[in-house]
Formats: structure tokens, sequence, C-alpha cells
């Protein structure tokens, strides 16, 4: 079950994930939800299963969906007779004592709006009655609908741009708001085209970036497209900007889009790719996440950001405040995200 609730302390803006880890009645799998368990900081975990039973540590450098930036031990919160926590609690919880040791871990400079998520790992209804209140608070790189996206390298290195690959396309969910990846041959409201990569220095007002990424975002999409007629199929050249907080924490790269020429303030769905099927293979640092996820119950999103609409300024997937939290599962992670 995937629930989509929106928590926030201080300026950073709280993805407040809960996996809960599902104990196991084989040793093998007991022997891997353990791993999960034991992980101390800095290691990072991956996982197949929706109900993470088959967790295990991995290398950093690895596909992983989460690293670990500290532990908490809320006995004294939540002594032995303590109820179960909701995912109201859940998220308090996670608050309390994961957002400060992202912040710590990432040297303060953590972007609220990159991403990167809090996270933290709970134990099962099993465990919790039986007295444990272990918790692994992490980072991880979450799609709006809150599903778990393959991250590389520790995010103590990476850049923390919330951007996507060339090729990747994100689905029109519901509100006029943009949703997971999804294939390209389904519908969608955008598909990523490129990514520029702004300058050190000062921060630049977003209407300094919308020139800047007008006339680059035009010469890649040239490229990317073959040069085809975007007019005439209804299309046009968006992008995103970087806010001054994201700016500050070293986070300079922004996604140029191509999406349907909008209805009014709506966006359109459209299929198909535009890529030019005779270009030069795309190049991307890591694999592109180019796997569709779950559909979203309760999308997120932006706005539509091009040079037929400048007023509207655009933030790679910020989400909506009107996220409401699905009840917790004892067996099935519960997640959400403030980062896509």
């Amino acid at each position: 079950m995937v629930g989509a609730f929106v928590g926030a302390f201080g300026l950073l803006m709280l993805s407040a994930f809960t996996s809960v880890l599902a104990g196991a009645p084989v040793t093998t799998k007991r022997e891997l939800v353990n791993a999960a368990y034991q992980a101390g900081v800095g290691e990072c975990l991956n996982w197949e299963k929706p109900d993470l039973s088959d967790a295990q540590k991995v290398d950093c450098s690895a596909a992983h969906k989460f690293e670990v930036t500290g532990t908490a031990d809320i006995t004294a919160a939540y002594p032995k007779e303590a109820p179960f926590p909701d995912a109201a609690a859940w998220e308090k919880i996670a608050q309390d004592n994961c957002a400060q040791a992202a912040t710590t871990y990432m040297s303060g400079k953590l972007d609220p709006k990159g991403k990167y998520g809090v996270s933290t790992l709970n134990p099962d209804e099993t465990r919790w009655s039986s007295g444990y209140r272990q918790l692994r608070c992490g980072l991880q790189v979450t799609a709006p609908s809150g599903a778990a996206l393959p991250s590389y390298g520790s995010a103590k290195t990476q850049d923390q741009s919330n951007v996507y690959d060339p090729g990747v396309c994100v689905a029109l969910a519901e509100n006029n708001t943009v949703g997971d990846p999804v294939e390209c041959a389904k519908p969608h409201a955008f598909e990523i085209v490129g990514v520029v990569q702004h300058p050190e220095g000062p921060f630049v007002a977003p209407e300094q970036q919308d020139k800047v990424m007008s006339e680059q975002c035009a010469t890649i999409a040239a490229d990317y497209t073959g040069g085809a007629d975007l007019k005439a199929k209804k299309l046009l050249v968006t992008w995103d900007t970087r806010a001054e907080e994201s700016w500050a924490v070293g986070s300079r790269k922004a996604n140029c889009k191509i999406g349907a020429i909008p209805e009014g303030t709506n966006l359109v769905a459209w299929e198909g790719s535009v890529r030019n099927p005779n270009g030069a293979p795309l190049t991307t640092s890591n694999p592109p996440q180019t796997t569709s996820v779950k559909a979203q119950d309760e999308p997120t999103g932006a706005p539509l950001h091009s040079e037929s609409n400048g007023q509207q300024s655009s933030e790679a997937g910020k989400p909506s405040d009107s996220d409401k939290p699905d009840k917790p599962s004892s067996s099935t992670p519960t997640t959400s995200t403030e980062n896509r």
C-alpha cells in the first residue's frame, strides 16, 4: 500500500517514508531482513519485494533504495506497552528522530527540494509488540507516488538536483500534476530531452534562469528530435528552474523537456517519443530511471513552464500540500516523498 503524506521539519522538507520491515519464518529470509535492521551509518540497502523481506546491504556504488544516515532508539517515548504507531505518529517519529540525522550526515547541505528525501525503516507490528524500538534513518530517491527509485553512489557525493535522465517520460496525474516515470508509449505529460548545468556562482534569479533555459533547451530539443517541427505536433519545449535553497547547496542542474501545448492552464497527455531514432545513443552517468512505478493515488507535480507560459514557474516534482496518508500496514511499506 502506498500512502503519500507530507512532513516538514524547519527548512528541511521531510519525506516521511516509512518502510515496515516484515519478519520471516524462514531462516534465510530472516538473515536478509536482519541485514537491514543491522545496517550502520553510511551503508546502503536494496530490495525488490514490496514487504522488504529480501532487503540486504549492497555497495553504495551499486543500485540501492536506502542509505543509512543514523539510528534511533525510541524506547523512552514508546515503552513496550505503547500501541503500534499510526501513519501520523510514524511521521512525527521520523521528524523527531531522523530529520536532523540526515542534515548532519550531509554536513548541513541537504537540498530541501532535491532528489533525496528523509526516510525511516521501522519495525513491523510483531517486532514492535516484542519491545523492539530501533529505527534506521536514511535518504532515498522516490517518485511522486513515493515508490522507491534506484540511486547510485552515496548521497554525500552525488549532485542532489531533482532531474531525470534524457529519454524518461513522466505521467500526467490527477489534478493537473506530474506523476511517476512511465513508458513513453503510454500517455504522459513530458518527455525529458536533456539536462542543463548552471555554472557556479551566486544565485541566478528565476527570470534569468528562464532566459538561459529557453536558449539552451531550444538547442537541446532540436538535437534530441532531429529538428522536428514540434508546433505541428502540438508540442512545445519547456523546462525547470532551481530554487534558491537548492542553489545554495550546489544543485545547479535543471531539465529540458517537451510537453503538449496546454489547454488553458491544464496539461495535456500525449503518447509516443519525439526522439530522433537516428540520433546518437543517449548517454547518462547512471542507468536511466525509466522503470514504470505504481501510479500514485494523490499525485504531486509542477505546472508547465515554457516560453509560451512565462508567468508560471516550475520546480520539478514539487509536492502538493493536499497529500493525505493511507493507514499503515504491518506487512507492506508505506511511502511518501517531498522531493519528486
